[in-house]
């Protein structure tokens, strides 16, 4: 295969720019004009319909059958038994009093209902309002009054929840249950609390006698309220019309259709396992219910994750970064443990594939002979891998794209413009830039001279970035003075991202405007940079890198990988808690400094002290935003004690290495 050659995106007109800004970027494939929707394709119930045609008869919807607490093989559904399932949910909500352009929460993980119900939304124009399955009762209680939500969709096990928090959400009127069985206790007690409840399969048949039609949605109806994951302060809800929606969609298959990303077919088979209440996981089912394919949902449990997978054999994989640093490390701590012949045949295979990929991410011996084990690890029929949510290391993109012998594309957007950002290409293998604009999507750089990005830096414009396109939000619900901040009077997304064109006009996202601080000698400081470096070292599993800007050095809170540090560890502990270990500590940070010296870090980016935990970063503990992103303001809370400690020590001279 012969790499893509530049350019791969095209300024419009200079006409178009403004002092402090570069030309506009569009995919080169669409220069001409802005993908616009197709004839006949403007709701989400559209693009629906195209799929059930497609699919027909064949598997749609699929979970594990469950024997005695052990999960066999996958049972499907078909397109046309789930359309019948969706048209008789929606009808049944009406029954139940739903009104068209009003809201419909849903409070679960990935399950087929969820679904079913997401798409009996958008037929009956209903708007969804997906609440995160971890969320916490501030959150939750925000959410609900801001929306005015009177109809929640929930798995059983959420029901004591929501009749104990009652008095905070008065608005919420109807409990609507995924599960065929409701605890008779767990009924009385909703009944008791001023609740109505009843199950999806009792909402189905109230609305299967119904014929009547009803009015088919509009472009301009809102199909989705959004909520941001809310690293910092209270969530905002990103408003998406179904036409939002649809520009994102579409784009993502036109690209597919073009040749310059994967093409979804009917063939495919999807593993659904990140958040739908985000919408890199709505973009990416949208696209597999709009080419008719299927999608298998894991169990709800992400340990479980690795069996479902060698169990549904998918052919598309969507993933974090936080996952891929999982894989990678794992895989390259078990080379380095059995030594001998198989490490050396492992990396020799890898750095010959490594020096080829450029043109290709297969070779003929080895991809059986080295990595055919690997790739069985996500069932080995992987076609191609697609990264979104946060950067991702070049190192850690290379690893996939060698041992899964799979394209690797890397994607780039936002809960404001329904993940229409930016899309790496076919068979462009560079490593460290995010793509091209969406067919739908417009993309320019805005001067930040307070960081010294500028749209004059050579060898590539520097600024934050900007997105106009079909996909881009509304509006914040209910929030305009959040709106005006964002969305500047000629319709431009300010993403508060950092990027760069480089020489090919692809995107590099190199800085966030919020998570920047300076430590007292000037220095500007990037914390993910650093903290995506030290996570790729096979003993550390997550990391909080954090800035004091009275203070010269940074410090950080490392949590280990168990399997790894566990036996790492103990040669240095002198027997006593390996977590508490002032030698451990001082071994990992010289193991750490140095790792982030062979990684290009500079001596201002190096953490001088650490403290190490065993409890890890997660949603539970909010300090992970369901999307995997660190809060780092909760991660300051936790460890604010910790990190004092490490400033005083310091100060006071004491060295940790």
């Amino acid at each position: 295969m012969t790499p893509f050659k530049p350019p791969y995106a095209v300024p419009v007109a200079d006409i178009e720019k403004k002092p402090g800004e570069t030309s506009v970027m569009r995919h080169f494939k669409f220069a001409d004009k802005l993908l616009d929707h197709p004839d006949d394709l403007y709701t989400l119930w559209d693009l629906y319909l195209v799929g059930n045609t497609i699919g027909g008869d064949k598997p749609f919807l699929g979970v594990r059958r469950i024997e005695n607490e052990v999960a066999k093989e996958y049972q499907w559904q078909t397109h046309n038994e789930v359309r019948v399932r969706i048209e008789n949910f929606g009808k049944g909500l009406l029954k139940l009093g739903l009104e068209r352009q009003k809201v419909l929460g849903i409070y679960a993980i990935n399950r087929p209902e969820w679904t079913m119900a997401e798409l009996a939304c958008y037929r009956q124009a209903f708007i969804l309002v997906a609440m995160y399955d971890t969320l916490g009762a501030e959150a939750m209680e925000y959410i609900v009054d801001q929306t005015e939500m009177a109809y929640i969709l929930a798995t059983a096990d959420k029901l004591k929840n929501i009749i104990g928090l009652k008095d905070r959400l008065p608005s919420i009127k109807y409990v609507l249950i995924m599960d065929t069985i409701v605890d008779a206790t767990d009924r009385l007690n909703a009944e008791k609390a001023g609740l109505i409840v009843h199950t999806f399969n009792e909402v189905e048949a109230m609305g299967a006698p119904v014929e009547e039609e009803s009015a088919l949605p509009a472009a301009a109806d809102v199909a989705t309220i959004c909520y941001t994951s809310g690293t910092t302060g209270v969530p905002k809800g990103a408003v998406s019309t179904q036409a939002n929606c649809v520009a994102s969609i579409y784009a993502t298959a036109a690209v597919g259709d073009s040749g310059t990303f994967a093409k979804v077919t009917h063939t495919d088979v999807y593993i659904s396992f990140l958040p739908l209440s985000h919408v890199f996981e709505r973009l990416a089912q949208g696209l597999h219910v709009y080419r008719g394919a299927a999608i298998g949902y894991y169990q709800g449990d992400t340990r479980l994750l690795l069996d479902d997978i060698a169990e549904l054999k998918p052919t598309v994989f969507c993933a974090v970064p936080r996952l891929f640093n999982r894989i990678y490390d794992k895989v390259l701590a078990g080379v380095k443990s059995k030594g001998g012949i198989s490490s050396y045949l492992f990396f020799k295979a890898y750095n010959a594939k490594k020096a080829h990929l450029d043109h290709t991410v297969h070779h003929w011996l080895w991809d059986s002979l080295v990595f055919g084990q690997i790739r069985a690890k996500l069932g080995g029929r992987i076609r191609f891998i697609l990264s979104g949510s946060a950067p991702v290391s070049p190192d850690v993109m290379d690893f996939m794209r060698i041992c899964f012998s799979a394209n690797v594309y890397e994607g780039y957007g936002q809960t404001e413009n329904f993940c229409a950002g930016c899309l790496t290409l076919s068979d462009d293998n560079t490593t460290g830039v995010v793509g091209v604009p969406f067919p739908c999507s417009e993309i320019k750089l805005v001067d930040v001279p307070d960081m010294e990005y500028l749209s004059t830096d050579t060898p590539g414009p520097r600024g934050e970035i900007c997105i106009r396109g079909h996909s881009v939000m509304r509006e914040y619900y209910k929030t305009p003075e959040k709106t005006q901040e964002t969305l500047d009077a000629d319709g431009w997304l300010h993403t508060g991202d950092i990027g760069e064109f480089d020489g090919a006009n692809r995107l590099i996202v190199i800085d966030r405007l919020k998570n920047i601080f300076k430590l007292s000698q000037g220095e500007y400081i990037a914390p993910e940079k650093i903290e995506g470096v030290y996570q790729k070292h096979e003993l550390v599993n997550q990391a909080f890198v954090y800035g004091n800007s009275l203070h010269s050095a940074l410090v950080a809170v490392i949590v280990p990988d168990k399997d790894a540090f566990g036996k790492w560890a103990p040669s240095v502990a002198d027997g006593g808690d390996i977590y508490r270990s002032d030698r451990v500590k001082a071994d990992l940070l010289k193991v750490l400094l140095a790792y982030g010296k062979e990684n290009d870090l500079k001596g201002f980016e190096q953490a001088r002290a650490i403290y190490v935990t065993a409890d890890e970063f997660s949603i539970e503990n909010d300090t992970l935003t369901p999307t995997f992103k660190l809060k780092r303001d909760a991660a300051y809370k936790m460890y604010k004690k910790e990190i004092d400690d490490m400033y005083t020590a310091l100060s006071n001279g004491r060295t940790f290495t």
